[in-house]
């Protein structure tokens, strides 16, 4: 393969067949081909964009870069959920071993935290002893003895994917439907689900701000999906505001066990029955939207999910305490600061990325790859869109060590809410399904 040739024929907005895309990428990763080139491909990529077929072609190339989990001898259909990425949305810290107790197989390899929103590894990290660097061997142990397993991805699960994103950080190709696209897609094939239910977040707090843009980017993972073999449903959901109460590491594995327990945040709960019927109905534990959504119910108030997620803890190194006495086992931040309304009124809109960052400037997140996390730090949300405030009452609560940032992320939050005089109607919180 010529390589300036296929980089011509993508500029003049040609249809590149899957031999060609297979080329590049493995050659890229092998490096045989200098980033000046493949930079020049992607931005290609990025101006004339691909078609279904091509999206699906780049994505099997970047998953077959690496090692593809296999887990066919492990009974059961195997399920997953992913989302895009929100501000308080620890739904997989409930929802992986709630599915499990239901009965479904959860493959679960998540993230870190990026940018303003929040990483499930970092969440389960701030449980002492929690690994999440299992390797393929404990990883498929864990599935096969209880079910479910929530772990990192190695260096060997698509390495492409690794390579190309660094690239494509430094040269201005992150905004492209297709590379978003295939980038969270090879890595979801790579570990060894069957299916996959994607929570697809628009709004404020999400990178797609835009229904438009969510659609799309649901509608392009899912065909997919499908073109691979995958059962893939997508939810399009609102992130106009954080999701539940609250936002940090520490501070949403707390709620997650509340959640488990039978309490917790109204949203928060919607929202992880909503995803967890999706992935009974794949797993073909439930027929029925509501006989699974009545199943998870049980599993909830039997205890059984909750002891499911004990055994994920410690079958993970976690301290099994944590269950029992998070307020002793998880770490908390020394410091609160109040962020105070100065009007009375109705909650109106919420900067939910401002929120997020002001966590980041808190400790909760990183502003750079190196930056040290604070698994206690983060934000409890006292006020949500259409809750009554009446003047001086607290909005938010900051939990934080002795830093400097402290007084300016009060400020980011406070300007992040808007009050007015009249109770407005609230949006849903599941706005689409996308399904084939």
């Amino acid at each position: 393969m010529n390589v300036c040739d296929t980089i011509y024929r993508k500029r003049r907005g040609e249809r590149l067949s899957t031999d060609e895309i297979r080329c590049i990428v493995s050659r890229y990763t092998a490096g045989a081909i200098p980033d000046y080139q493949m930079s020049a491909f992607l931005m290609a990529v990025v101006l004339r964009g691909m078609d279904a077929a091509e999206t699906a072609a780049l994505t099997q190339a970047m998953t077959e870069s690496g090692d593809v989990i296999d887990l066919s001898d492990i009974p059961g259909v195997k399920v997953d959920k992913h989302s895009t990425g929100g501000v308080g949305d620890g739904i997989s810290l409930v929802l992986a071993p709630l599915a499990a107790s239901a009965g479904v197989v959860v493959p679960m390899m998540s993230g870190r935290g990026l940018a303003h929103t929040g990483g499930t590894l970092d969440k389960l990290e701030s449980i002492p002893g929690f690994r999440t660097d299992l390797n393929v061997d404990e990883y498929r142990g864990l599935l096969r003895r209880i079910g479910v397993a929530m772990v990192g991805q190695t260096d060997r699960v698509a390495p492409a994917d690794k390579k190309i994103y660094a690239l494509r950080d430094v040269t201005a190709t992150v905004d492209s439907l297709p590379l978003i696209s295939a980038s969270i897609m090879c890595k979801k094939l790579a570990e060894g689900c069957d299916a996959l239910v994607l929570d697809v977040k628009t709004g404020s707090g999400a990178f797609m701000q835009t229904l438009d843009e969510a659609r799309a980017l649901a509608t392009a993972m899912v065909g997919i999906g499908s073109s691979c073999g995958k059962k893939i449903i997508a939810l399009i959901t609102n992130m106009n505001q954080p999701l539940g109460n609250a936002v940090g590491n520490a501070l949403e594995i707390a709620q997650a066990i509340e959640v488990l327990k039978g309490g917790g945040p109204s949203d928060f709960i919607e929202l992880t029955l909503e995803l967890g019927v999706r992935m009974l109905l794949l797993g073909g534990i439930e027929k029925d939207k509501d006989r699974a959504r009545a199943r998870l119910v049980r599993c909830i108030n039997s205890g059984s999910a909750l002891a499911k997620f004990a055994q994920l803890i410690e079958g993970q190194g976690g301290d099994p305490r944590v269950i029992d006495r998070p307020d002793v086992v998880l770490p908390r931040a020394p410091e609160e600061t109040m962020v105070i309304s100065a009007q009375a009124g109705y909650v109106a809109a919420i900067d939910t990325r401002a929120v997020g960052m002001a966590a980041v400037m808190l400790g909760a997140g990183r502003a750079t790859k190196d930056d040290r996390l604070d698994y206690g730090a983060g934000i409890i949300i006292r006020k949500k869109l259409g809750d009554r405030v009446e003047s001086n009452e607290p909005l938010a609560t900051l939990r934080h060590g002795a830093r400097p940032g402290a007084a300016e992320a009060r400020d980011r939050v406070l300007g992040a809410y808007r009050i007015c005089e009249n109770k407005l109607s609230l949006p849903p919180l599941v706005y689409e399904e996308i399904v084939v």
